[in-house]
């Protein structure tokens, strides 16, 4: 199930990064035109938030994210795996504030509308928080899950 909701959160994140793209393309091209296209700019800064933020949610899956790993180098058997559960746990109490935060902000602020595109909600921008915090949080209790199975399995092995 986890590589299922990281494929799809990638997929999300690459048409938003794409969208961004061509919504440079378009202003860059406009402006040489002397043509104005206000909305550009909002769907530019919107998508590009929403890619960042899948994006980040992605990384924490793949444990690609920024990371001091002096001591997980320097460690081995339990006290790495300890280490590592110890970070998974902040990470996880961290990803929970995002979701909890996230949604008091998308709530409060669903209704705001894009200057240059009142029909869109700024809920839609919003909402990409919770989401992230909650693909992040899923993404760290398997992370938990398995490095409890390896605590285990390291614990067995040295019973034996």
């Amino acid at each position: 199930m986890i590589k299922v909701l990281e494929k799809a959160q990638m997929t999300f994140g690459v048409i938003t990064l794409s969208i961004f793209f061509i919504a440079i393309i378009i202003q860059i091209v406009s402006r040489h035109m002397g043509v104005a296209i206000i909305w550009t700019e909002e769907v530019a800064n919107y998508s590009f938030i929403w890619s960042i933020f899948m994006g980040a949610a992605v990384m924490v899956n793949q444990r690609e994210h920024f990371s001091f790993d002096f001591l997980t180098i320097k460690l081995k058997g339990r006290k790495k795996t300890v280490l590592v559960l110890v970070i998974d746990t902040i990470i996880l109490l961290f990803a929970l504030a995002i979701l909890y935060f996230g949604i008091e902000a998308a709530q409060t602020f669903w209704d705001y509308n894009w200057v240059a595109l009142p029909e869109m909600k700024m809920g839609y921008v919003w909402i990409s928080l919770p989401i992230m915090g909650f693909t992040m949080a899923v993404y760290t209790l398997g992370h938990l899950f398995n490095g409890f199975k390896d605590l285990k399995n390291l614990k067995r092995g040295a019973d034996a």
